[in-house]
C-alpha cells in the first residue's frame, strides 16, 4: 500500500464508523441483548456485511443536532405508541373495515440518507409501510390503514413530510437545514401577511 493510499483508506474507515456503529446497535436490538457477546458478534457481522456486500461509501452530512435528535426520538416513541393503539382499535372495531390506501409522498429536502431515514421511520410506525421508493424523483409510496377519505390521505402525507423535516433538523446537511429554515420563514411571513389583511 502506498503512503498516498493510507490516508484515503483511513478517511473511508472514519466515514463508515457511524454506519458500523449503527449496524452493531441494530444487531443488539434485534437480539434484545446489550452484552459484550452481542456487541462483539454484532461488530463481526457488521464488518462482514460491509466487506462482502460492498456499497458505496455513505457520505454523512457532518451535522448532528443533539437537541433535535432527542426531540425526534421522543416524538417517534409517542408516534409508535399512538400508531399501535390506533391499529389495535381498528382491529377490534368489528363494525367497520379499516380503510386502506397506497399513497405517494414526494419528499422536499431528502438526499439518499434522509430519504432512507424517512422510509424507515414511516415503516416502523404501526399503520404504515413503505411499499416502493422512487430514488430519482424522491418519492416514497406507502401503504397506510385507517384512511377513508382524501382528507385522511392528505393528513397521512403531511405526517410523513413532518418526519422528513424532523430528520433534516436532527441530522440533515447544512444546505438541507437552510432550505428548511428558509421555507419556514417564508411560511411564517406569508401567515403574518395574511393576518394583516
Amino acid at each position: 500500500m502506498t503512503p498516498d493510499a493510507r490516508p484515503g483508506l483511513f478517511q473511508a474507515v472514519l466515514l463508515q464508523l457511524p454506519f458500523l456503529a449503527w449496524l452493531v446497535v441494530l444487531w443488539m436490538l434485534l437480539w434484545g441483548q446489550f452484552t459484550v457477546l452481542a456487541f462483539v458478534t454484532g461488530l463481526v457481522v457488521a464488518i462482514f456485511v460491509t466487506r462482502v456486500f460492498r456499497l458505496p461509501t455513505i457520505e454523512l452530512s457532518g451535522r448532528i443536532n443533539l437537541w433535535y435528535g432527542a426531540l425526534f426520538l421522543v416524538q417517534f416513541l409517542f408516534a409508535v405508541l399512538r400508531g399501535a393503539l390506533g391499529v389495535t382499535v381498528q382491529v377490534f372495531d368489528f363494525r367497520h373495515q379499516p380503510g386502506a390506501a397506497i399513497m405517494a409522498v414526494p419528499l422536499k429536502y431528502a438526499d439518499d440518507l434522509v430519504m432512507t431515514h424517512v422510509a424507515v421511520t414511516a415503516s416502523l410506525i404501526p399503520g404504515s409501510l413503505i411499499v416502493e421508493t422512487d430514488r430519482d424523483r424522491r418519492i416514497l409510496y406507502l401503504h397506510v390503514i385507517g384512511v377513508r377519505t382524501v382528507a385522511d390521505v392528505d393528513r397521512q402525507r403531511e405526517q410523513v413530510l413532518r418526519w422528513e423535516q424532523r430528520i433534516v433538523r436532527a441530522l440533515g446537511s447544512p444546505a438541507q437545514y437552510r432550505a428548511l429554515r428558509d421555507d419556514e420563514r417564508a411560511l411564517a411571513a406569508g401567515g403574518r401577511a395574511g393576518g394583516l389583511r
